[in-house]
């Protein structure tokens, strides 16, 4: 029996000694993959991949005395093509972990074959809350936003200020339903109702007949259950349509920063929309924000590109603390830590994975109210994480104990 025992003190020393060995003389390789050439391309791409180095950079480069490398690729919004290419960055390439990944559909595949390579998946840019509902993974984090958080900050105001009757027009995949699905309960939580929808495939460039369908529904508010480009030209075909002169809201339930850029405030101006950050909302904000602005032509962040320096930084302070790349350790390790950044303030990695972090209500800016480029928004409420995000008893997460 005692030599059983030394045998198997032996054999774990052995393996410990084996895989410090092995850490020490590795490299922690961190692969965003993203939409680099779609309609999401402004909001995440280069953006992205240039807050993931900046997060390697600050963190002095390496790591538990291995160096840190990114890479990057660009999914193309498919979710064939991003299985691809996350499957050979694991097995061919050595990467440890994938962040970004803004689309949906891409983001569930990769979150199940991180789960199985034990790797980790850093979701930023994707909106489903099935990340950290049916889908959730001990590998997985969401950290900057989902569908729900979106729909229940933004939505439910503008229903209780009387405008209660809503029609969507939606993406027609996963990320969009999910939206859609999410907006239209918080519609009809608060006594709206939900005459309708009409569904687009990704990167439409002529909304007449879907604009049309919603002119027709009579509904108080048209709900943009979409992102990037598909949003922006929906909103600018709904004005030259006369949905707003006729009496219509638009509510885009998903905005970001380039995407008002890109409209102006003039087209944009009153919009009320949800976010997770805002690069103008205080000190920190603004000092991180310069940095990257001075590196990316003068482009202010978006939210989810801000995330992903926020997500890489606590995944390489997980590694420091933890000493190995093993994807679920990590990930549990993060899930012990405090989250603390210029993007996010004692924030805290819940038990599905998902980030509860504070929310902001926005609205953008009359051309006359911005006094400086990029001052684009007004933070009208700011909704702490356990009351924007779904409630951890409602995600049907496995990982989730019974008790719970």
């Amino acid at each position: 029996m005692r030599i059983n025992k030394l045998l198997v003190t032996v054999a774990m020393l052995s393996f410990v000694t084996s895989a410090s060995a092995e850490i020490a003389k590795g490299t922690v390789k961190i692969g965003v993959l993203t939409d680099m050439s779609g309609p999401y391309a402004d909001n995440v791409g280069a953006g992205s991949v240039l807050a993931a180095k900046m997060a390697v950079e600050d963190f002095g480069g390496k790591v538990a005395g291995m160096p840190i490398e990114v890479i990057s690729a660009d999914h193309q919004n498919k979710a064939d093509i991003g299985l691809a290419l996350a499957r050979k960055w694991y097995d061919t390439e050595g990467v440890d972990a994938i962040t970004e990944v803004v689309a949906s559909g891409v983001a569930l595949a990769v979150q199940q074959l991180s789960r199985e390579k034990d790797k980790v998946f850093l979701a930023t840019g994707p909106g489903t809350p099935d990340l950290t509902g049916k889908a959730c993974s001990p590998n997985g984090v969401h950290w900057a936003y989902d569908n729900y958080a979106l729909a229940n900050v933004a939505t439910a105001p503008l229903v209780q200020k009387g405008l209660n009757i809503w029609y969507f027009l939606t993406a027609d995949y996963s990320f969009g339903h999910a939206l859609e699905a999410e907006a239209s309960k918080v519609v009809t939580a608060n006594g709206g109702t939900v005459v309708g929808s009409s569904r687009h495939p990704l990167n439409t460039s002529d909304f007449s007949s879907f604009l049309l369908q919603a002119q027709a529904s009579k509904a108080q508010v048209v709900g943009l259950a979409n992102a990037g480009s598909d949003m922006m030209n929906a909103l600018k075909q709904a004005n030259e349509f006369g949905l707003t002169s006729g009496g219509q809201s638009i509510a885009a339930l998903l905005v970001n920063l380039p995407d008002i850029h890109a409209l102006g405030l003039q087209s944009a101006k009153g919009l009320i929309f949800a976010d997770s950050f805002y690069w103008d909302a205080d000190d920190k904000t603004r000092a991180w924000s310069k940095r990257f602005m001075e590196r990316f032509n003068g482009k202010a962040p978006g939210s989810l590109q801000a995330a992903v320096y926020g997500a890489v930084t606590h995944y390489l302070k997980a590694i420091k603390a933890d000493k190995t790349v093993s994807g679920a350790a990590i990930v549990q390790q993060m899930k012990k830590m405090p989250i603390n950044d210029f993007y996010t303030t004692n924030a805290s990695i819940r038990e599905d994975g998902r980030v509860i972090r504070d929310m902001y209500l926005l609205q953008v800016k009359d051309p006359k109210e911005s006094k400086h480029p990029w001052d684009y928004y007004k933070i009208l409420d700011t909704v702490p994480g356990d009351k924007a995000f779904r409630p951890l008893k409602d995600g049907n997460c496995p990982l989730v104990s019974a008790a719970k």
